[in-house]
């Protein structure tokens, strides 16, 4: 099977198409015959050696990088529940011995596995594993109730306009916080009030809710600058790390979305949502497996509005 690969840290040109093995599925678990996987931070971070010291001492390359894919069941283990040519969405850790998405096949434990949105394709369904699962993590930790106020920067993108959606959807009122030309959009997934990204949003956030939102929903990794946003007590979910310190009894929850791997709860329910159109799945660009180094620079160059995806 082809696979995308590095077996050396550095920038994009270290990715390479191989042939590897194909993997056999155990009890429990399904393979999967990836139609599509999305590019990530998480893979740019992977690559580039960032997270070298997070690879336990069994794994060895070539590393296959891939949080989330869709595609078709083509062999089941023993107890999995899924059969021949369901098509499914899944999430997986590439930081594993048998890697990540992106190849033409994927083994994953059977409780990461969830059918595909009704009237989606298989590469609408890659878009939503993993960012949609990070943005339920984040909401569940917030744990605000209907009528409560609800922040979210990095709005336009692919966890923060997930996390409008979701939380419009559990009757929160959402500020989405972006950049200027994203007002239209924003609101199109049912935000009450935009502020434009930079110095002053705290301010222009507390204009909005006096003494400031109960939780907020950290997607553009701003950090401490964006706590006077939050009134005293409240919660920020941050979904990309959390540095320095906090102020105003303000609770930070640090979002790691490899706690739901498997809530297959969570991602049916998620799939079903998109079904219902409560959650717009957004494919900006497709790749060959071949132009993967190109789709993580456009990713890192940032200013991508969906998300890029990989198709086999």
């Amino acid at each position: 099977m082809r696979a995308v690969t590095f077996s050396r840290f550095g920038g994009p040109e270290v990715l390479e198409v191989k042939e590897l093995p194909e993997p056999l599925p155990g009890p429990g678990e399904v393979r999967i015959r990836v139609a599509a996987a999305t590019v990530n931070p998480t893979d740019v971070g992977f690559r580039s050696g960032r997270q070298a010291a997070q690879l336990s001492s069994n794994m060895q390359p070539p590393y296959i990088p891939g949080m989330e894919m869709a595609g078709v069941v083509d062999a089941a283990g023993p107890g999995a529940g899924w059969k021949h040519g369901d098509q499914v969405m899944a999430i997986v850790m590439p930081r594993r011995p048998a890697g990540g998405a992106m190849a033409e096949k994927v083994v994953v434990p059977s409780t990461s596995v969830a059918a595909i949105p009704e009237g989606a394709s298989l590469a609408q369904a890659a878009t939503l594993p993993m960012n949609g699962l990070t943005v339920r993590l984040a909401l569940d930790q917030l744990a605000l109730k209907p009528g409560q106020f609800l922040a979210v920067t990095g709005a336009a993108g692919a966890v923060g306009g997930y996390a409008i959606q979701l939380g419009v959807a559990e009757g929160l009122r959402v500020i989405a916080v972006a950049g200027p030309k994203d007002e239209a959009l924003v609101k199109e997934f049912g935000a009450s009030v935009f502020v434009v990204r930079g110095d002053d949003a705290p301010k222009r956030i507390r204009q909005a809710v006096s003494g400031g939102v109960d939780g907020l929903v950290d997607a553009a990794a701003i950090g401490a600058p964006i706590l006077p946003a939050i009134k005293e007590g409240g919660r920020l979910a941050a979904v990309r790390g959390w540095e320095g310190e906090t102020e105003r009894g303000i609770e930070i929850k640090q979002v790691r979305v490899a706690e739901y791997l498997q809530n297959q709860e969570a991602l049916d329910r998620l799939g079903r949502l998109a079904g219902e159109g409560k959650l717009t799945l957004r494919v900006a660009e497709t790749f060959p497996p071949e132009r993967t180094g190109e789709a993580q620079e456009k990713l890192s160059a940032g200013g991508v509005r969906g998300r890029l995806v990989i198709v086999f």
